[in-house]
């Protein structure tokens, strides 16, 4: 007997736009001031180069389930950072 995952396909924003889910656009704010966003996917969808990250990095799992103005904890392999949580879409940011 074989183990069997079940897919779940999403469509559309989840009923709570104000959290983290899969498939938001974050903007965070780091130490020095400086904004960067990031797309969390599935992990065959990351793109580096985008900005996309796995849902299954430690990025995105420090970011799920956060809210606006939360502080995010996160161990990079340059040391921990700590990051400000400045919006959340799950729009792409130029559509917004």
């Amino acid at each position: 007997m074989g183990f069997y995952a079940k897919l779940k396909r999403i469509e559309g924003p989840p009923h709570n736009t104000e959290q983290v889910f899969f498939g938001a656009w974050v903007t965070l704010e780091d130490e020095k001031g400086e904004e960067v966003t990031y797309r969390i996917v599935g992990a065959d969808e990351f793109v580096p180069q985008k900005n996309w990250i796995s849902v299954d990095s430690p990025m995105a799992r420090a970011l799920l389930g956060k809210s606006l103005d939360e502080e995010i904890q996160v161990e990079t392999p340059s040391g921990r950072k700590e990051l400000l949580l400045l919006k959340i879409s799950y729009r792409h940011p130029e559509t917004s």
